[in-house]
């Protein structure tokens, strides 16, 4: 009987083993596949870049104006409108300045007429004079009467001398009217587009202080980018860096340019200081557009042809510089102790422990697992 006993514990637990055996083969051949998501290490391009958030204005924008008061009687353009330097934009009502022309030519005709009778004046003095010098000789006048005629030549001379200021002055006032006449032709200043209109048809600029504006035109064709550095970034910037944007409506393409300056001003914005930076770029096919927001990068560094890895491939730091990666390799991975160089915002230059063209797991999943 203790034999059978012995050999019945025996067979169950021999049964248990098998059992237990079998459980765990089962789960191991059914165990989820991890998923991995790797990158094939290639060589590549590493830049260090500040990136500012900016606005897009026009590199050449003024202001038109008037230089004269009255109604504007008529505007030319609308806003959109693509115009060439020297074309007729508005007229100020002209009637004034040409009522001020014609008054100022009537004073100086009157003064030409007064000045052609004082020189008749004046000859018929000189010759009273020269005909009482003869006299004077054979004693036939006064004394008196030879000054007396010499005193109405130099009145004469002097009337004269008077007029010519005054004709001087009045032409002075008609080149002066004549101008504001020529004020009252808004024309533009530069080629480019109608981008504001502030004062519409029929309604009167007043000029007495400063010249009231009537329309914006900017040149589209070349966009100056004014991008708003912080202040930790700025100590790193100087003109003559490689800059680049994209836009919200096309993210994918790049519009690159040079640094031009950076604004010795800063702004103010919730207590964060700001520098402006900014750069041009050419607008040929006017895509471009006033107040765009741009997504700004300005290269500090770069250095080519280096190995370059993701920051999310990299695991645990091994100290000194040096971190663990995983490394896929006929389906199974391995882990990786690498050197690290420069870094920027994304990725981070391998010097030591990688090969051209090695898999690095970037990230991994199970199957069925949260997202």
């Amino acid at each position: 009987m203790n034999i059978r006993k012995k050999l019945k514990k025996r067979y169950v637990i021999a049964a248990l083993i098998i059992i237990v055996a079998l459980i765990t083969a089962w789960r191991t051949l059914n165990a989820p596949v991890p998923h991995y998501t790797t990158l094939i290490v290639r060589p590549g391009e590493l830049q260090q870049n500040v990136l500012a958030t900016g606005k897009l204005d026009a590199l050449r924008k003024v202001d038109v104006g008037a230089q004269v008061s009255g109604q504007l009687k008529t505007l030319s353009v609308e806003i959109g409108d693509k115009v060439k330097k020297g074309q007729l934009l508005g007229v100020i009502d002209p009637e004034q300045a040409e009522n001020q022309i014609k008054e100022v030519e009537a004073t100086l005709m009157e003064l030409r007429a007064q000045r052609s009778q004082a020189e008749a004046e004046r000859k018929l003095a000189q010759v009273t004079l020269n005909r009482q010098r003869k006299l004077a000789t054979t004693q036939a006048i006064s004394q008196q009467e030879l000054d007396t005629a010499a005193t109405e030549l130099a009145v004469k001379q002097a009337q004269i001398g008077t007029i010519d200021a005054q004709i001087k002055r009045n032409q002075a006032t008609l080149d002066s009217a004549k101008t504001n006449f020529d004020y009252t032709r808004i024309v533009a200043p530069m080629g480019g587009e109608v981008t504001q209109i502030t004062t519409l048809q029929g309604q009167t600029v007043i000029a007495a202080q400063q010249a009231p504006n009537i329309l914006t035109l900017a040149d589209m064709s070349t966009m100056l980018v004014k991008a708003q550095v912080s202040e930790a970034d700025v100590i790193h910037l100087k003109p003559g860096q490689k800059a680049w944007f994209t836009v919200l409506g096309d993210p994918q393409t790049r519009y690159e340019g040079v640094l031009k300056d950076i604004l010795p001003t800063p702004e103010k914005v919730n207590d964060a200081i700001f520098y402006h930076a900014r750069f041009e770029v050419p607008n040929p096919q006017g895509v471009l557009r006033l107040e765009m927001t741009a997504q700004v990068h300005i290269q500090l560094t770069g250095v080519k042809n280096v190995l370059t890895i993701p920051l999310a491939a990299l695991g645990e730091s091994a100290g000194d510089n040096r971190y663990k990666v995983k490394v896929l390799r006929n389906g199974e991975t391995r882990e990786r102790e690498v050197s690290l160089g420069a870094r920027n915002d994304t990725d981070v230059v391998v010097v030591k422990g990688l090969e051209e063209g090695e898999e690095v797991v970037t990230s991994e999943s199970l199957p069925g697992a949260a997202k």
